[in-house]
């Protein structure tokens, strides 16, 4: 498959409309004049969100539709496929390296990680945020001996790879990453993944919190913060 091609599509139909709980999320770890990349950028909307916090942002997608819609935002970004192309930086060269719901839908995603921790300098952090297919949902589902592919959801078609909170921590601990920090969001607004009455508006901020706190169990996504061993210089 071209995932090159298909991702040229998709961005070429679909607009920026994001979850922007999840994108503060990433966003409010990142500090102002921080050098940061974000790999499999898309169109640029958590970049612009990071540089507008004061960071110095970087992009890179596979997508050239993408790219090209980063850059129009003011987003200095770049044409790469992680897949079969290392990043075109040297090593230790930035302070943050964001990696927001990509990793998935990549052929190889140890090639993903491998290359977001070359990047980065000893001393930085990772910031990756994954679909969570150790959801209660999901669980229920196996349990039930089912695994729909849904939109939206930790199991959606476009997704090629399935992690866990616990598989996230194992790829940055192979990578000499300490995780400093596990979160998750509810994205209680995937309709195709959650039931009616979870959704309701009563329980929104009490779901949320669920989420934050036990991101293994009740987030969509989990957000890990992982440093780099060594001194930032």
């Amino acid at each position: 498959m071209d995932l090159v091609a298909y991702y040229d599509a998709y961005w070429s139909q679909a607009d920026d409309t994001f979850d922007l709980e999840r994108l503060d999320l990433l966003a409010s770890r990142v500090q102002a004049g921080e050098r940061v990349l974000e790999v499999d950028c898309g169109p640029g909307v958590l970049a612009s969100r990071m540089r507008d916090r004061g960071a110095i942002v970087t992009g890179t997608d596979l997508s050239a539709v993408a790219v090209a819609r980063a850059r129009a935002k003011g987003i200095p970004a770049q044409q790469v496929d992680v897949d079969t192309q290392p990043l075109p930086f040297a090593d230790d060269t930035f302070d943050v390296v964001v990696s927001n719901s990509a990793i998935e839908h990549r052929f190889f995603h140890e090639r993903s990680f491998d290359e977001c921790v070359r990047v980065l300098r000893p001393g930085g952090r990772f910031i990756v945020c994954l679909p969570n297919v150790a959801h209660w949902l999901c669980r229920w589902w196996v349990l039930c001996g089912r695994f729909p592919y849904r939109p939206h959801a930790p199991t959606d078609m476009m997704h090629l790879r399935f992690f866990t909170v616990h598989e996230g921590i194992a790829q940055c601990r192979a990578r000499g990453l300490t995780v400093e920090e596990i979160d998750g969001s509810a994205s209680l607004w995937a309709r195709d993944f959650y039931p009616a009455w979870v959704r309701r508006r009563r329980l929104h901020g009490a779901y949320t919190w669920l989420a934050h706190r036990w991101p293994s169990l009740f987030a969509r996504d989990f957000v890990l913060v992982a440093r780099k061993k060594g001194n930032l210089q």
